[in-house]
């Protein structure tokens, strides 16, 4: 994700922690902030919702109830009304600024997408989709990425149908979000001991990354024909067993890296990854930063 080419016409340095762009939409508010030096436990809070996504540099965040993480780019946060993060800029630098979109949601158009999303794609287990009111951090799809960068196109274009645009990506952005966090919290949910199908097509999954596995292979161990399974599994996820499965090599390559003892050929084999320049390409298009710059970044001393 990249800020436009005229983002510098529409901003204005007044400070060096946080400097906020704001963008105002019929529906929602993008926020750029960007610092220049290091600085520790700069709170910041807004009365909406807010959807926030890392562009550039390193953020430490602190949430209500929850222990400090890392925030880096291609990473995302949802946070509730009225949230407040407490944030630590550990590596800013006048050459090097971090920078971040922070956009609010209007209620109304998030009920309205979720309206909308129950009546014409029900969640398979018959519940129903609901904003829940709590923190959610993820790692961007490819539909969530593209999503991001076209706003922020649309931010600095001067165009009569701009809010038009705008709020038929929030939709598509809110209904994205939220299959992720029903995807997040189904896996955590299931992690061990359920039977259903879809629970044991994730345990098979996990527990052969080091292996080639097809679609067809996991839909002939739960007892479904493979164009179902695929069916049943993008509309429960909002992903595909395959980009499911890369999702998963990905984050076990990531936890592989962060072993001292491993080196980056290790990491991506044992993920199951067979070519290392595939898996560079790939990882650096997810995380913004190659394998080797991502390991030396995780094994800094703090």
């Amino acid at each position: 994700m990249q800020l436009p080419h005229n983002f510098s016409l529409y901003r204005h340095l007044d400070t060096l922690v946080e400097n906020k762009t704001s963008f105002t939409m019929e529906k929602a508010e993008v926020n750029i902030f960007e610092t220049h030096q290091q600085a520790e436990e700069v709170l910041l809070q807004f009365h909406q919702p807010v959807f926030a996504s890392m562009i550039r540099g390193k953020k430490v965040m602190k949430l209500q109830e929850h222990p400090s993480f890392e925030f880096l780019p291609g990473e995302s946060l949802l946070l509730p009304a009225d949230e407040t993060m407490c944030i630590t800029f550990p590596e800013a630098e006048l050459d090097n600024p971090t920078h971040c979109l922070a956009m609010t949601l209007s209620e109304d158009k998030i009920q309205e997408t979720i309206r909308t999303l129950n009546e014409t794609a029900p969640k398979p287990d018959e519940k129903e989709w609901r904003f829940t009111p709590s923190s959610f951090h993820f790692t961007n799809s490819v539909a969530v990425k593209q999503i991001l960068q076209r706003l922020l196109f649309l931010c600095t274009e001067d165009h009569p149908s701009k809010d038009l645009f705008a709020n038929l990506m929030l939709q598509e952005l809110i209904v994205r979000i939220l299959q992720a966090e029903s995807r997040a919290n189904y896996i955590e949910d299931h992690k061990i001991g359920s039977d259903d199908r879809l629970s044991f097509a994730i345990r098979y999954i996990r527990e052969h990354l080091n292996e080639q596995i097809s679609v067809e292979q996991i839909s002939q161990r739960v007892y479904m024909s493979e164009s179902n399974f695929y069916r049943v599994f993008k509309d429960h996820f909002g992903v595909t067993p395959v980009e499911f499965i890369n999702n998963e090599r990905m984050k076990l390559a990531c936890r592989l890296l962060q072993d001292p003892k491993r080196r980056v050929q290790d990491a991506y084999r044992s993920a199951g990854f067979n070519s290392a320049s595939y898996f560079n390409r790939v990882f650096k298009r997810k995380y913004g930063l190659s394998p080797k710059a991502y390991r030396e970044r995780m094994l800094q001393p703090q």
